[in-house]
């Protein structure tokens, strides 16, 4: 089967300007000392700049103001916006308000949308996903053991959540919880939409995280308390005992974002990398011309090429053939991009030496933000094993007791195989 990636010369265009706009215009957010109210103030213009030219919230289909572009496409502009922090919320698709909106676009129902999903796209208000839990392994979310209990028109929510992405800043919260405890492991839970001014919704605190001082502005993760939280029954979002199915679908396509973002990273820590080589001199000549470095440089474009080709083409399998049928190589991309993404990060850090362990260069806060990469959205060793199962899914055990590729019974096999041609042979000779 042919794989195409290629995109048309308009789109192009397109990359190339936000290339130009996130290096001009973005990157200096990274450095700008000051509040929430002036930040907001700074990327206002900028966000006005990017729907001018059609590229805002590009997730989302054409009837709510994005572009209806594939998974390849969003994720060549995720490379480009991935270089710098600010970057999404700039162009409309910052977790997880991004991921939200999509699920609340497939699933939610018109009132649904109208009260939630059309203002968090028109960026007058926030969300959180609320998921993973303190007490039980985040791996294996057949555990959630957050319940909702239907009592008359109203869902009672308790439960503890943690890691709930800009829960403490959220307007609304789409918290997974167990509805019905009896179902299959897959089917126990549902998604419910729960306002964040809610009773008995307690917004404990934001953790302090190796993230550190650049999640600001009240951006973070947030510990969640649910108690006695009572919601109207038609929050619900989707149907009863659907939460992994519409987790899957918010996940799958996340997954290419967050790894193509992840190269947009890498590739500017190799920038960095490659840049200092050549102007920091050591023993003699430029670190460029000592073989470790040039190793460094060499395995660093290798494996982000790698890294690039494996992730487009899950891209590529999503948009042609859907994302159930590309859980195999988006497994592949979340584990080993992760590796890629921290080990370049790791290797500018070395080249730079103190100045690259100093806040004086953006690669320590690069290198304690690529730590988490390894976890979220399911952690390495998950996806290692989901990978394994379905390539070996493809295989049978060999019959009897030797190897199918044993020398011995292949060679007594062709022996008997030509037994006919050889002895014909040998009476002709």
């Amino acid at each position: 089967m042919a794989w195409d990636f290629s995109t048309e010369p308009e789109f192009e265009k397109k990359l190339e300007w936000m290339r130009g706009f996130v290096r001009d215009e973005v990157y200096p957010l990274e450095v700008l000392d000051t509040d929430e109210a002036g930040f907001m103030r700074a990327i206002g213009p900028l966000q006005a700049e990017v729907k001018r030219q059609k590229l805002w919230a590009t997730h989302l289909p054409p009837e709510l103001g994005g572009q209806g572009y594939g998974q390849v496409k969003l994720g060549l502009m995720h490379e480009i916006e991935g270089a710098t922090i600010w970057a999404p919320i700039v162009f409309g698709n910052q977790a997880p308000d991004s991921g939200n909106s999509e699920i609340l676009a497939e699933f939610g129902t018109e009132a649904q949308k109208k009260r939630w999903l059309y203002p968090l796209l028109d960026g007058k208000i926030r969300s959180a996903f609320s998921m993973t839990e303190p007490f039980t392994a985040g791996s294996d979310p057949t555990l959630l053991a957050t319940t909702a209990v239907l009592d008359g028109d109203e869902w009672v929510i308790n439960g503890h959540k943690w890691f709930s992405s800009n829960g403490m800043i959220a307007d609304f919260l789409i918290a997974m919880v167990v509805t019905e405890p009896q179902a299959d492991a897959y089917e126990r839970a549902s998604m419910i939409l729960v306002p964040g001014d809610a009773r008995g919704l307690n917004k404990v605190r934001n953790i302090p995280t190796m993230g550190g001082e650049s999640e600001r502005f009240g951006y973070g993760h947030a510990e969640i308390l649910y108690e006695d939280v009572r919601v109207p029954k038609d929050n619900l979002l989707g149907e009863r005992g659907q939460g992994f199915v519409i987790a899957q679908a918010r996940l799958g396509p996340g997954r290419i974002h967050h790894c193509m973002r992840w190269l947009g990273q890498a590739r500017r820590a190799f920038d960095m990398l490659c840049e200092r080589s050549l102007q920091r001199e050591a023993f003699g000549k430029k670190l460029a011309g000592h073989e470790t470095v040039q190793n460094w440089i060499a395995d660093s474009a290798a494996e982000m090429q790698a890294a690039r080709l494996m992730t487009l083409h899950a891209a590529w399998v999503i948009d042609t053939q859907g994302a159930s049928a590309a859980r195999k190589e988006i497994s592949l991309i979340k584990f080993f991009g992760a590796k890629v993404l921290h080990d370049v990060i790791d290797r500018a850090i070395q080249v730079h030496g103190s100045l690259g362990y100093s806040a004086d260069m953006p690669l320590e806060e690069m290198y304690r933000h690529a730590r988490a990469a390894r976890m979220y959205d399911g952690p390495d060793e998950v996806h290692r094993v989901s990978v394994a199962r379905q390539i070996l899914a493809g295989y049978q055990p060999p019959k009897g007791a030797w190897p199918r590729e044993h020398v011995p019974t292949r060679r007594a096999a062709a022996q008997r195989k030509f037994a006919a041609l050889l002895e014909a042979a040998t009476t002709d000779a």
